[in-house]
């Protein structure tokens, strides 16, 4: 007996012995404590590789000057994840949280094994060779994958897979930033996983287990330092609404420029080293001027959230041309603020891997102080402490890029630990996501999804139509005739038809029309008239065709437009794969309605 017979034996051993004397729920629960438990471990991972990194690379840099080393590390970085990526990897694994939505709508929320490990190793490369991004998503996908793949292995159902799944992406939330809060509602905002009494406390054991653990592998020290700068008053209600509304459109910027940025790089999607010069060459540029936008930039905005006088918020020009030269803050955080969104474009689009949770609280900080320095310069209402409003702006961009205000809200305020400034953090939050929403509709994530009609949401109509697999209604099984058939051989194809139509096609397998038999009784029974007519006579064009990826929500709408029983599916060379009933497709979303209503 082999080592792997053995160890196979023994799983399948325990899995029957789960199976009687563990209740599925129970078991479920203890599923998302690992998940929250290796999410945690997989944070602690990824932010240990990058901080070595960055403190050896960095380590001897003059902090009163220029480096030009900037223009080196990037590069470096990009080539080094880019190779990673094609020769071990060999699969895409940019975009991790859209990757996620994609895999809960359109694969049945399975994520492939090395998600689990190949995220944190590129994105540590990547972050600590200075890429302009984040850690969040790549470890956000870690989790989801670490779910995902616990579930395979226990042999869950789709439902329990999508939960685990949603288990993990808010462990590893939880864990990043110790915000248990932030990790729930997250998953339950940007990745639209149902909130029931069956999905809250898996959600909540796994939120709980990575902080906790969290707090065991680094302590109790926070990503953000800060402490308020005075009481917030209602007098400055105003600055907050137009904070709110500046950063909805600083969001909007973010995700037109983050689009346009990434349709350029696409075109050179058979070309990668000209992406890696393209990338590269725009980062290193970019850091060298402001080196703030090198690695993940919490750095910076720790200086901006806890600076008390001009000496210390100068410090975020350290390093840079702009070093000494005080007068120009304004100047260089306005700079700063507008070219991460290019900084994060270029760090992806040129073979790295990261996120955008990060760089929208860098854009957020960087925004939020930026607009509370010109209010009180111009002295246009009350004076607002720069240091609150830069963490206000945290909360607003990051609520109108991602379209979750409530995570904006309770991220913010959790890893901070400004619960004072709640109800500020309210206000900009939800004016921030109004604004937006007015032009977008759809999260950065979930965006590209929703142009494809893949995007699930909460409609609970919507979702099982997300969730349904074109591919699995398609009836393959029917009697195809020639256009020259005559009609004697027709009929013997028709009795042999348990349908009440025959497709006709060409030799290369093209529809050119059917034949519905109900309509050609007249002939049928006629003997004298079988070598008379052909199929070409005969056939009459379909109410509607219908492709082979157009997603469900299309399908049931030629349904209801055409009132038809049945309906041809073609793949893309218009060749016939077979028929969709009415009947079949209407029975499988009951059921799927059902299933989803247990809870």
């Amino acid at each position: 007996m082999t080592e792997e017979t053995e160890h196979n034996g023994w799983f399948r051993q325990f899995c029957r012995w789960r199976e009687e004397h563990v209740s599925e729920r129970a078991f479920v629960l203890f599923l998302a404590l690992l998940v929250g438990f290796f999410s945690a471990v997989a944070a602690l991972v990824l932010h240990g590789v990058i901080n070595q990194i960055v403190a050896l690379l960095t380590s001897s840099f003059n902090k009163s000057s220029a480096n030009w080393l900037y223009l080196v590390y990037p590069v470096i970085g990009i080539f080094l994840t880019s190779l990673f990526v094609r020769y071990i990897v060999k699969d895409n694994i940019s975009h991790g949280i859209t990757r996620i939505l994609y895999a809960i709508s359109s694969k049945r929320s399975r994520l492939r094994g090395h998600n689990c490990w190949s995220s944190v190793v590129a994105s540590g490369i990547t972050i600590g060779f200075g890429g302009s991004v984040g850690a969040e998503a790549p470890i956000v996908l870690t989790g989801s994958a670490i779910g995902s793949n616990l579930g395979k292995l226990f042999h869950m159902d789709n439902k329990t897979l999508m939960l685990l799944v949603g288990c993990g992406a808010a462990g590893a939330i939880a864990g990043i930033f110790k915000a248990p809060i932030a990790g729930l509602v997250f998953t339950l905002e940007v990745l639209m996983i149902d909130l029931t009494m069956a999905s809250l406390l898996p959600i909540l054991i796994s939120c709980v287990t990575a902080t906790c653990f969290t707090y065991i592998f680094s302590g109790s020290t926070a990503l953000f330092t800060f402490h308020l700068d005075g009481d917030w008053v209602v007098e400055r209600v105003p600055a907050c609404i137009l904070l709110g509304i500046f950063c909805g459109l600083m969001s909007l910027y973010f995700i037109r420029t983050m689009t346009f940025c990434e349709d350029i790089f696409a075109k050179f999607k058979d070309k990668p080293y000209v992406k890696l010069a393209l990338g590269g060459v725009t980062l290193s540029l970019l850091i060298f001027l402001f080196p703030s936008l090198f690695g993940e930039g919490y750095s910076s905005i720790n200086l901006l959230l806890n600076g008390r006088t001009e000496a210390d918020w100068n410090g975020v020009m350290s390093n840079s041309l702009f070093a000494g030269q005080s007068h120009l803050l304004i100047l260089y955080v306005a700079l700063v603020m507008l070219s991460k969104v290019f900084a994060t474009s270029a760090t992806n689009g040129g073979g790295g891997c990261g996120g955008t949770f990060a760089p929208s609280l860098f854009i957020g900080c960087f925004s939020g102080f930026l607009f509370a320095r010109l209010w009180n310069i111009y002295n246009i209402g009350v004076y607002v402490p720069e240091k609150n409003f830069a963490l206000l702006g945290m909360a607003g961009v990051m609520s109108g890029v991602m379209h979750a205000p409530l995570t904006g809200i309770f991220l913010i305020a959790e890893i901070t630990g400004g619960y004072s400034l709640f109800v500020p953090l309210m206000i900009v939050s939800v004016c921030s996501y109004l604004t937006i929403y007015m032009f977008e509709p759809h999260s950065i994530y979930g965006m590209r999804l929703a142009k494809q009609g893949k995007l699930i949401t909460h409609h609970t109509d919507h979702a099982i139509l997300t969730l349904m697999s074109l591919d699995s209604v398609i009836d393959r099984d029917y009697n195809a005739v020639s256009p020259d058939m005559e009609l004697g051989q027709i009929v013997h194809k028709i009795s042999r038809s348990r349908n009440s139509f025959l497709p006709v096609l060409d030799a290369a397998g093209n529809l050119l029309g059917e034949i519905d038999i109900t309509k050609i009784r007249h002939v049928v029974f006629r003997i004298e008239l079988y070598h008379h007519f052909k199929a070409r006579q005969l056939m009459t064009q379909p109410a509607a065709t219908l492709n082979d990826d157009a997603p469900m929500t299309d399908v049931m709408k030629v349904f209801d437009h055409t009132h038809s029983d049945w309906l041809p599916v073609l793949d893309h060379e218009k060749h016939l794969k077979g028929y969709i009933s009415r009947q079949r497709m209407y029975g499988m979303y009951r059921k799927m309605v059902a299933d989803m209503s247990e809870d």
